[in-house]
């Protein structure tokens, strides 16, 4: 609603995910938060729409109406997870050449812009795919079990992989922004000096924190998310 007033979360899905895993965060953080999350193409609500396989495209296809949304909230707090966290940067930069004020930036599992993951997922047989995909993210969803979701789900899952192994940052120039950058203490995907490296993107503070977890700590785990965001967006100083 444009005359929300509440400080607005927008939420940036991870590799295969779409809208709706965000929605039990809008219950969990009631009144403190309005919980806005990023549609992708090729899921939910846009399935008829071709998932994405570059991050600039998957940008500037939702930066324009995500910034009619923003305008009206008091302040706005950006969260990505692992995919979501180089999109959810991107956007960052993004508002800012639209004069849309960003406070924080809490990216979640994910090194920083600049690195590349060594080992890839992207052109491998399907059962090659979802196994690597599995190892990597130390979780497998059970949709896949079905073959109808698995035909539904394995196509956007692999866009979005070839979207983050061939990522590069669109720009070198820091953010004028605070940056969180959260870590699983078991993430097999980004290491603690990886996790470390956002502190380059941004000319801001910066703090790093890690919680219980493997690299998809957050399912299942609103609550907890919320109360680190909130944490993080009652302080401002660097760490």
């Amino acid at each position: 609603m444009v005359n929300d007033r509440r400080p607005a979360l927008l939420c940036v899905p991870f590799a295969g995910a779409g809208a709706s895993f965000f929605h039990p965060w809008q219950r969990a953080a009631g009144d403190r938060w309005r919980v806005v999350a990023v549609e992708p193409a090729g899921r939910e609500r846009r399935l008829a729409d071709a998932p994405h396989r570059d991050v600039g495209d998957a940008v500037t296809d939702v930066v324009d109406g995500l910034a009619e949304v923003l305008r009206s909230a008091p302040h706005t707090v950006l969260f990505g997870h692992s995919l979501g966290a180089v999109v959810a940067y991107e956007l960052a930069h993004a508002f800012a050449a639209r004069d849309v004020r960003v406070d924080r930036l809490i990216v979640s599992g994910s090194p920083g812009p600049w690195s590349q993951r060594e080992r890839r997922a992207t052109g491998l047989p399907e059962n090659e795919f979802l196994a690597r995909v599995e190892e990597f993210a130390g979780f497998r969803h059970p949709a896949l079990e079905h073959p109808e979701m698995r035909d539904m789900i394995v196509p956007v899952l692999r866009a979005d992989c070839e979207m983050h192994e061939n990522y590069l940052p669109s720009t070198d120039t820091p953010l004028a922004v605070p940056i969180t950058s959260l870590r699983g203490r078991d993430d097999g995907l980004a290491s603690p000096d990886e996790a470390r490296e956002w502190r380059a993107a941004t000319s801001g503070p910066f703090r790093f924190l890690e919680v219980p977890g493997n690299h998809m700590y957050l399912v299942d785990r609103a609550e907890d998310v919320l109360r680190i965001i909130d944490a993080e967006c009652a302080q401002t100083s660097d760490r």
